[in-house]
């Protein structure tokens, strides 16, 4: 996987003044889109997308220094239709407008291109395993929240808290298949994986295919396949957040496993009175490189 993201990003630095085609990349890559999007995003610290928009940004910035060209041309060589639109996304990334960066020289912030290496520094086994489910449906309450990396998602937060008290018993009651118990199911997720984007929250249980579903629930069905099953433990949710992390860091990279779409989804089997501690289960849908 290290290898084949930085052939993305050596791809990227080629293209930058052409269309990037991600999907025509992949096919002869031996992996897939969805993966290597969210693998992107989580040891880059940014969408890939974000990281095109900045890289083209940087070097478009040496030509509109350079004052050789009309500005519509620089934008029209980028992939901007109108130098309104390429004014936006110079300034998202310069803070400066091209016409100041042309006449002052700067302020310039300049995106470095990016080289992907595997490092071992001592770094906390994984407990792991991976299952073959067959196809099953998670029901309960769901709602669109944004996504939010570190620390508690107040949105999910609020959702929970919106429930009525014996409704966390009745949908615990309902539960008719592993995973077990209640759950966090975060799913539609963007496959950038971009902070703030949007995701589907479930809070809810997993049922098998035979069973009913109540009318007043929401319900998201999973498709048979594999599951990698990641054990953990500690203050919450920055120990499950560290090996959500980790699994982008350490485990795929060292595993023949790829990321499929479909949603995460977490169990918490233990935890303290007040949320402080917990023991989870983090499940991701896999499938074999």
């Amino acid at each position: 996987m290290i290898t084949e993201l930085n052939r993305l990003v050596d791809y990227v630095e080629a293209n930058l003044a052409d269309e990037i085609d991600v999907d025509g990349f992949v096919r002869g890559a031996g992996t897939t889109e969805y993966h290597l999007r969210r693998m992107f995003s989580s040891l880059a610290g940014m969408p890939l997308s974000e990281y095109i928009r900045r890289r083209r940004m940087t070097v478009a910035a040496a030509e509109v220094i350079d004052g050789d060209d009309e500005l519509l041309g620089i934008a029209v060589r980028y992939g901007y239709g109108s130098t309104e639109a390429f004014g936006r996304a110079f300034r998202a990334v310069h803070q400066a407008s091209p016409a100041d960066v042309r006449r002052d020289g700067g302020p310039l912030c300049t995106q470095p291109q990016l080289r992907f290496r595997l490092t071992v520094e001592g770094s906390f086994p994984m407990h792991a395993r991976i299952l073959d489910r067959p196809a099953f449906r998670l029901v309960g309450h769901a709602a669109r929240v944004p996504l939010v990396y570190e620390g508690v998602n107040p949105h999910i937060q609020a959702h929970i808290a919106s429930l009525p008290r014996e409704e966390h018993g009745r949908l615990k009651a309902l539960s008719t298949t592993e995973p077990a118990g209640l759950l966090q199911v975060s799913a539609d997720v963007d496959p950038d994986y971009a902070e703030g984007s949007e995701l589907t929250y479930l809070h809810g249980v997993a049922l098998d295919t035979q069973t009913q579903v109540p009318d007043d629930l929401d319900a998201i069905d999973v498709a048979a396949g594999a599951w990698a099953v990641f054990r953990t433990s500690g203050p919450h949710p920055s120990a499950l957040q560290s090996t959500w992390a980790a699994t982008a860091t350490d485990w795929f990279p060292s595993n023949p496993w790829r990321l499929r779409p479909g949603p995460s989804i977490v169990a918490v089997l233990e935890r303290a009175d007040d949320f402080s501690t917990a023991t989870c289960e983090l499940w991701l849908p896999v499938e074999r490189d």
